[in-house]
């Protein structure tokens, strides 16, 4: 059975002072949401340790936005596995279209990414997404299968999210049509051996428009930005009505 998972993320947001606020304000409002959604927040490094210790023993996991590939080394500014099992993070971002724009992140770097989430027992959250450009030229299906394909080799199906994330709309507003995105993550599912691996959409999902978007019969829950970042927006998304 298809598991539902609303994650936020922070992205480079808050303090551990911010992060204890938030948590604070966040958990009374969450008493009411079915027990089978798993809810997640993906915080910058500096705050998981202190989410996890808030979060122990609630429904609310906490992952981390980047994992690198190999277990230590010469990689300054990175963050390996071990190092994210030990402060008890459960879920990882990857492929991020942030990092992939701004950090030289490729197909091949992904998939050596989710290769280490899951030997370091973390669930990878992969995200996928086509430009405006190229959604006007019609080529999101080729550039969502290219990277599909490309991810996924040699990776473990059933330890696994993916996250369709239109680039064109992250950030900026201007959310991708809820039929839309149902039918990307439609294909995206077909080309998948394990049908049951949640898919989310994430591109400016909000409060407004949570609810049409978890109507959807593939989406399988989402991956949000800025309205994860006040605790009454994230608890709506948590406790949306479809």
């Amino acid at each position: 059975m298809r598991k539902v998972v609303i994650a936020g993320n922070w992205k480079m947001h808050k303090t551990q002072a911010d992060a204890s606020a938030f948590v604070q304000q966040l958990m009374p409002q969450l008493e009411g949401v079915p027990d089978e959604r798993e809810l997640v927040l993906c915080a910058p490094f500096t705050t998981l340790g202190l989410l996890v210790d808030k979060l122990q023993g609630s429904r609310v996991q906490v992952g981390a936005q980047n994992i690198h590939w190999e277990r230590e080394g010469a990689y300054t500014g990175e963050i390996s596995g071990p190092m994210l099992k030990e402060v008890g993070v459960r879920y990882v971002v990857v492929g991020h279209s942030e990092r992939r724009q701004y950090f030289g992140e490729t197909d091949e770097t992904v998939n050596a990414r989710l290769k280490a989430a899951q030997i370091n027992g973390l669930t990878p959250i992969l995200c996928v997404g086509e430009t405006k450009q190229q959604r006007d030229a019609n080529e999101t299906e080729s550039v969502i299968v290219n990277q599909i394909k490309q991810a996924l080799v040699d990776i473990n199906q059933f330890n696994l999210v993916i996250a369709y994330e239109p680039i064109w709309a992250i950030g900026t507003g201007d959310t991708c049509a809820a039929a839309d995105a149902n039918d990307v993550i439609g294909k995206i599912r077909s080309l998948l051996d394990n049908q049951e691996v949640s898919i989310q959409y994430g591109g400016s999902v909000k409060p407004e428009n949570v609810d049409e978007i978890m109507a959807q019969s593939e989406i399988d829950g989402a991956l949000v930005g800025g309205a994860s970042l006040m605790p009454d927006s994230f608890a709506r998304l948590a406790n949306y009505r479809a």
